[in-house]
């Protein structure tokens, strides 16, 4: 059999381990052939592709961001909705000239809608779920986001000493447009006083409250951390907003930091290492078997797969029922919220 494989959307530690996972397994335990399709899914429409062997695949466990590149191929997604049959036609032709017998698509949540999207026009795929925000839907969770995490969380632990050596608030802002995963997982492990997500709103009357009671009870410094997706009633990212709220309103002295891009970047962590081999090996297991439109997935203890078509077009969200969420409500940490 020829597998080709292609990673999408942005990067995240942890997609060469996936990589790695996927054509070692496939090529040692399976005798196939592997190729890579190189920046996403445009590299399919142009046949842009390098032949995987086992020892190209070594030396790249440890390595953060892809080795194939990627690319949000806006086109291509348009090609695979269009009513014109010759699009999609366009689409079969390249991934028939190229021979292959399954393409697997390594990406988020826009990756897997339009691998879904493959599936439904009858080509044989697989996804892999890859995303710093862990949002993706029919998995537990993703690779990239435990590495996101110790980074985030890293940074939480060294704004403390500022924060308590000036007297100050600290307001940190993390990644996470539609899903505050991050910043929940980040803001509990780095002791946050204040973790604001989007998909639990805030009061800015709670937040200004609670610091001004920390102040009362002689805590000299207090920990904000808010995820990039909040929204705010102005146009300034929710770092600026927060800190500049909190210092008039209050009066004491507020400082902001964006964390930004250096949570995706760098060497995945070994657990991520370790999921992405784990996942890729059973993406590979589902094409020797010839079962085709799963995503693999990390559900509990297991990894397992799902349909493809249960997961496109949906997000996996922080809820107010969320683990961390209540047990930081019962330690005292607000979520701006009443």
């Amino acid at each position: 059999m020829k597998v080709g494989i292609l990673t999408s959307g942005g990067d995240a530690p942890g997609i060469n381990a996936t990589i790695r996972g996927v054509g070692k397994t496939a090529i040692n335990n399976y005798g196939m052939q592997v190729i890579g399709i190189q920046n996403g899914f445009s590299g399919l429409l142009y046949k842009d592709v390098v032949e995987l062997t086992d020892k190209s695949l070594s030396g790249i466990l440890n390595l953060g961001g892809t080795i194939l590149g990627t690319a949000r191929e806006k086109v291509f997604r348009k090609m695979i909705n269009s009513p014109d049959e010759k699009d999609r036609e366009q689409i079969k032709n390249a991934y028939h000239e190229l021979g292959l017998d399954c393409l697997v698509c390594i990406g988020g949540n826009g990756t897997q809608r339009t691998t879904s999207m493959l599936s439904d026009i009858h080509l044989h795929v697989i996804g892999i779920p890859k995303t710093i925000d862990n949002d993706v839907y029919g998995t537990d969770i993703t690779f990239g986001f435990d590495t996101a995490v110790n980074i985030a969380t890293d940074a939480i632990d060294r704004l403390h000493s500022t924060a308590s050596s000036h007297r100050r608030v600290m307001v940190i802002e993390l990644m996470g447009h539609h899903a505050g995963w991050i910043t929940l997982y980040a803001g509990m492990a780095g002791g946050a006083d204040i973790i604001l997500l989007p998909e639990l709103g805030y009061n800015m009357k709670v937040v200004i409250e609670k610091i001004r009671k920390r102040m009362e009870l002689g805590k000299a410094y207090s920990i904000v951390a808010v995820a990039e997706g909040v929204e705010v009633p102005t146009k300034e990212k929710p770092a600026i907003y927060f800190a500049r709220e909190i210092q008039e309103q209050t009066g004491f002295e507020t400082r902001e930091t964006v964390l930004g891009y250096i949570q995706r970047g760098g060497s995945p962590s070994p657990y991520d290492r370790n999921l992405g081999t784990l996942l890729g090996g059973h993406a590979a297991e589902l094409i020797h078997q010839g079962i085709f439109g799963r995503m693999v997935a990390k559900l509990g203890s297991e990894i397992s797969d799902v349909a493809l078509s249960d997961v496109a077009g949906k997000l996996r969200l922080v809820t107010p029922d969320t683990d961390l969420v209540l047990q930081g409500k019962r330690m005292g940490i607000s979520f701006g919220v009443l």
